[in-house]
C-alpha cells in the first residue's frame, strides 16, 4: 500500500506533471493507492466536488486509526515543535497514521520532511530534516 497526500492527489487530477504525479498514477493503476481518513476530508471539503470523483475516491481504501493513535499523534507534534519545525495537525494525522501502518507517502509539501526522522517514507523522494525519535505503536 502507498498513501496518497492530498496535495500530490490535487495536482493528479488537475493534470498537473511532476514525479509524484506519476507515483500517484502508478499507485493507482496498480491498485497500491490508500488514503489517510485526513485526506479523505479534505478531498471531501471541497464543495464543487463532481459526484463520479467523490465516488471514486470513496472506492479509494483508507487506512485505520488503530488504538493509541491520538497520543502517538500528539507525541509525534510536540517532537517536531520541539525541534523548532512547523507541524500543522493535519500533516501530524496524515505522517502518524502512515507511520502506523508503515507505508509511504506520495506528496510535494515539504513539511512532510520534518516526520522523516520519526521513520515516515516519502515518495517520491525523501527530504532530510530532525525530529527525534520514531513514534510507532
Amino acid at each position: 500500500m502507498i498513501a496518497l497526500d492530498t496535495s500530490s492527489l490535487v495536482h493528479y487530477l488537475g493534470g498537473s506533471a511532476g514525479k509524484d504525479v506519476e507515483a500517484v498514477d502508478l499507485a493507482l493503476a496498480q491498485s497500491q493507492a490508500c488514503l489517510p481518513p485526513v485526506v479523505l476530508s479534505e478531498m471531501l471539503s471541497d464543495p464543487e466536488l463532481p459526484r463520479r470523483l467523490e465516488e471514486a475516491l470513496l472506492r479509494i481504501p483508507t487506512l485505520d486509526v488503530q488504538p493509541g493513535y491520538w497520543e502517538r499523534a500528539g507525541r509525534l507534534r510536540a517532537q517536531v515543535i520541539s525541534a523548532g519545525h512547523k507541524a500543522k495537525l493535519a500533516d501530524t494525522l496524515i505522517a502518524q497514521i502512515c507511520l502506523d501502518h508503515d507505508v509511504p507517502l506520495i506528496t510535494r509539501d515539504r513539511d512532510f520532511r520534518h516526520f522523516v526522522a520519526a521513520g515516515l517514507r516519502l515518495l517520491p523522494g525523501q527530504a532530510r530534516d530532525s525530529v527525534a525519535s520514531p513514534t510507532r505503536p
